[in-house]
C-alpha cells in the first residue's frame, strides 16, 4: 500500500482557501490601469497628445499603432476600449485566419445590434496577407468594428494601401531613459525594495533594455531573483547576470533599414565617429559585413564620388579584404574604408550627372548620333556622310577639336557640374577651359 498522501482536488484547495494563481510577470502585474500612467507617449497621451484630443469626443476611428515592442501598444488599446465603453476583443495575426476573423466580425455585429461597440485589437497586424486584410476593410467602413492594429513594421510596406487609407497610422516611440527610470521606480515600489544596482549598473540597465519597458521589467525580476542577501551589482557584475539582452535587430525589416540610413547618413554628413558606431551597431547584431561593404561603396559612388575618385578604390579594396580574410579580421578593413568616405570631400555631382543623363536618354528615344562621330566601314556609309567632318582631338592643339557629339535635335546638354571641392575642383577648371576653346574654334568655324 502507497505511502503517498492523496492528492486533493482543486475543488478542495478552493473550498480551504488555499487556491493561488500562478505567479504573473512583473510586466504583466505592472501593466498601467489608465492612459495616464502610460510612460513615453506624450505625443499620443499629453494633454495636446493625438489620442487624448479624440477621446474628447469619446469616439475613435480606426488606428495603427506602429512602433517597437514594449513601448505600450497593447496597454494603449486595451485603455482605449475601456474609455470609449467598447467591448475589447484582441486577436494575433500569428495564431488567427479567416474563420478566426470571421467569428470575430459575426460576433461584433451582434454587439453592435444591442448597442454595444467592438474594439478589435489586432497584434502583429502585418503578418496577415493581402486578402486576410481585405476582410477588414467592410467592417471597418460600416463600423462594426474600430480595428487598432499593432505592427512593429512600417505600414507603409506591409498594409494594403485600403486599409491604410481606413486608419491612421500613430508612432509609438521607444521609451527613453527617463520613462524606463519610471518604470523601474514603479517596480520598486510596487516590490516594496530596491533593484540592488550601483548608478553605473542602473544605467547600463537601462541601455540594454533599448527602449523596451517590458525588456526593462523583464530585467529588474531577473536581477532581483539572482541577487543574495546585501549584494549590490555593479555594470560588470550585471552583465554576468543577465548575460546582456541581445540588440533589437532584424536583417530584413525596419532595424536593419534604420541603422543602414543612419549609417548612410553619417558617412555623407562626413562624421566618422557617429558612422563607426552605426557599422559596429550592426556587425555587433550579426549583419553580413559583404552587405556593409557593398554598401560602403554605393556611399564612395554616391556621396564622394570625384571629389575624391580614391575613395571608390579604398572602399572596393575593403570589400576584397574582407573576402580575403573573412571575419573578424576582415572587418577592420570595412571600417577603414567607412573613416576613409566619411572623412573625403563630398560631391554627388556625378551621382545628379547621372541622373540627368538618364531621364533625357528615355526622353530622347532612338534619336541618332550626329553622322561625322559615326564610323563608315562600307561605301555606301561614305557616301550617306558617316564619318564626314570628324576631327580626330589627337591631331588638335591641347588635343581638342571642339566638336559637338550630341544628337543634332538634341542640342548640347549640361549634366556636370561639379563643385569646387577636392579633386572636382580641377576637374572644374579643365572643364571651363575645354567650354572657353570650344566657343573659340566653334566661333573660328563659323567664320
Amino acid at each position: 500500500m502507497s505511502s503517498r498522501p492523496k492528492s486533493r482536488s482543486p475543488s478542495l484547495f478552493a473550498a480551504a482557501g488555499l487556491e493561488r494563481e500562478a505567479p504573473r510577470p512583473l510586466a504583466d502585474r505592472l501593466r498601467p490601469d489608465k492612459l495616464a500612467d502610460v510612460v513615453g507617449q506624450d505625443h499620443l497621451l499629453g494633454p495636446d497628445g493625438i489620442l487624448t484630443r479624440m477621446l474628447e469626443t469619446r469616439t475613435l476611428g480606426s488606428l495603427i499603432f506602429w512602433g517597437p515592442p514594449g513601448t505600450g501598444k497593447t496597454t494603449v488599446a486595451r485603455l482605449l476600449a475601456q474609455a470609449t465603453d467598447c467591448h475589447f476583443d484582441q486577436i494575433s495575426a500569428i495564431y488567427s485566419g479567416v474563420a478566426d476573423l470571421k467569428k470575430v466580425f459575426d460576433a461584433a455585429r451582434q454587439r453592435r445590434e444591442s448597442g454595444q461597440g467592438t474594439l478589435l485589437f489586432v497584434d502583429e497586424v502585418h503578418r496577415f496577407n493581402r486578402a486576410q486584410q481585405d476582410s477588414f476593410l467592410p467592417v471597418v467602413e460600416d463600423g462594426t468594428i474600430v480595428l487598432i492594429g499593432a505592427t512593429t513594421q512600417n505600414p507603409s510596406f506591409e498594409l494594403i494601401a485600403p486599409l491604410l487609407s481606413r486608419a491612421r497610422v500613430l508612432v509609438f516611440k521607444p521609451l527613453d531613459a527617463v520613462a524606463l527610470e519610471k518604470l523601474l521606480a514603479r517596480a520598486e515600489a510596487s516590490e516594496g525594495k530596491q533593484l540592488p544596482l550601483d548608478a553605473e549598473a542602473r544605467a547600463a540597465l537601462i541601455r540594454m533594455a533599448d527602449g523596451d519597458g517590458r525588456a526593462a521589467l523583464t530585467l529588474a525580476e531577473e536581477i532581483w531573483r539572482a541577487a543574495r542577501r546585501g549584494e549590490t551589482f555593479d555594470a560588470a557584475a550585471l552583465q554576468e547576470v543577465v548575460q546582456r539582452r541581445a540588440p533589437i535587430y532584424d536583417k530584413t525589416q525596419d532595424g536593419h533599414y534604420n541603422l543602414i540610413s543612419a549609417l548612410h547618413k553619417s558617412v555623407r554628413g562626413s562624421d566618422p565617429d557617429a558612422a563607426l558606431y552605426y557599422l559596429c551597431r550592426m556587425l555587433d547584431a550579426g549583419e553580413d559585413p559583404l552587405y556593409l561593404a557593398r554598401r560602403v561603396v554605393r556611399m564612395a559612388a554616391e556621396d564622394v564620388g570625384l571629389a575624391d575618385p580614391q575613395a571608390l578604390v579604398v572602399a572596393n579594396a575593403a570589400k576584397d579584404a574582407y573576402d580575403f580574410l573573412g571575419s573578424p579580421e576582415g572587418e577592420l578593413a570595412i571600417a577603414e574604408a567607412v573613416i576613409y568616405v566619411a572623412t573625403a570631400p563630398k560631391s554627388n555631382a556625378a551621382y545628379v550627372a547621372f541622373g540627368k543623363a538618364m531621364h533625357t536618354a528615355k526622353e530622347a528615344g532612338s534619336l541618332l548620333p550626329p553622322k561625322h562621330i559615326l564610323n563608315a566601314p562600307t561605301g555606301l556609309m561614305q557616301i550617306e556622310g558617316y564619318g564626314a567632318g570628324y576631327l580626330y582631338d589627337h591631331d588638335m592643339p591641347d588635343a581638342f577639336s571642339g566638336q559637338d557629339y550630341f544628337p543634332e535635335k538634341l542640342g548640347r546638354q549640361k549634366f556636370y557640374d561639379p563643385p569646387e571641392r577636392g579633386f572636382e575642383r580641377e576637374i572644374r577648371k579643365r572643364l571651363e577651359y575645354w567650354a572657353k576653346l570650344r566657343r573659340e574654334r566653334v566661333g573660328e568655324r563659323d567664320k
